[in-house]
């Protein structure tokens, strides 16, 4: 599986960007953060779940999430979700969310936005976007299992996602849509 490697890639080419970095003195500004998260998707939310589903039909309770994140001034973000026991070749849109997981989908609130969108909901595709946002959309394979990785040039600051919500489709882009992917099927806890 080629999985591991990607992901290890991408957290060796963000420590290495930090080193680097710390030739001028921006590492002692800005440190790495590394996140990290995984679970099985729990049938119901309750205090302390890692990750829910809300559709077992389509993200199935005990399927697997795995998600990894490294942020830093100096590189900006990269994350990856690694997903397993999904439905198999189907398209999935993910997105990185303002607020936890809870009882329903829309507890975690509007996908977090570097520079957030004044108007709400948010498709403007100005504000939707992939630079702008943290994108996930992900194929699973014949055995249901899924990988993506986002890297924008922005780092978290006082303001953080906290969780990575997988929803029903991939995410459209056009005006008036953008950002949308259908409905929120499951999601998981990240203390970005």
């Amino acid at each position: 599986m080629r999985i591991v490697p990607t992901v290890l890639s991408a957290l060796l080419f963000a420590s290495a960007a930090t080193f680097a970095a710390a030739g001028t003195g921006q590492a002692a500004e800005s440190p790495l953060h590394v996140t990290t998260a995984h679970g099985r998707f729990a049938a119901a939310y309750t205090p302390g779940t890692t990750a829910v589903t809300y559709n077992p039909a389509l993200v199935p309770t005990g399927a697997r999430v795995q998600v990894f994140g490294v942020s830093g001034a100096a590189v900006g973000t990269a994350t990856a979700l690694v997903v397993s026991g999904l439905l198999p070749k189907h398209e999935y849109g993910a997105h990185a969310h303002a607020q936890p997981c809870g009882v329903l989908g829309d507890a975690a609130g509007p996908h977090f936005q570097h520079t957030p969108d004044p108007v709400k909901p948010s498709v403007d595709p100005a504000y939707a976007n992939p630079d702008n946002e943290i994108w996930l959309d992900f194929t699973t394979d014949r055995a249901g299992s899924g990988f993506a990785l986002s890297k924008v040039d922005w780092a978290f600051g006082e303001r953080r996602a906290h969780s990575v919500v997988i929803h029903e489709m991939h995410t459209h882009t056009d005006p008036g849509h953008a950002g949308t992917a259908g409905g929120r099927l499951a999601c998981v806890n990240v203390g970005f």
